[in-house]
C-alpha cells in the first residue's frame, strides 16, 4: 500500500484497488482508520482523538491533492506523495 505522507508517527496510505467513497487510510501504532476525503469523518476503524485531530488538520490542508490521488488510484496509477504536517 503506497504511503503518501508520514508525520508525527502517523502514516497516510492510499490503495489503488479501493472502493467509494473517496478515502485514505491513517495508521498510528495499532490503530487504523479509513477517513472520508470529502468530510474527514471516520468511515471505519478507530483513531485516538489527538492523532485524529492532526490527521484532519493535514487533510484539510491537502484536500485537493487527496482527491487528485484518489482519481489516480481509480485509474490504477500510483498516488503522489503529499507533504507532511509541520
Amino acid at each position: 500500500m503506497p504511503t503518501i505522507s508520514v508525520f508525527y508517527g502517523i502514516l497516510i496510505q492510499m490503495f489503488w484497488q479501493e472502493h467509494a467513497p473517496p478515502h485514505f487510510h491513517a495508521l498510528y501504532g495499532e490503530f487504523e482508520a479509513l477517513i472520508d476525503i470529502r468530510t474527514f469523518e471516520v468511515i471505519r476503524g478507530f483513531f485516538p482523538r489527538r492523532a485524529l485531530l492532526l490527521v484532519k488538520e493535514w487533510a484539510t490542508l491537502h484536500q485537493n491533492e487527496l482527491m487528485e490521488d484518489w482519481k489516480l488510484c481509480e485509474t490504477r496509477q500510483s498516488p503522489h506523495k503529499i507533504p507532511p504536517l509541520e
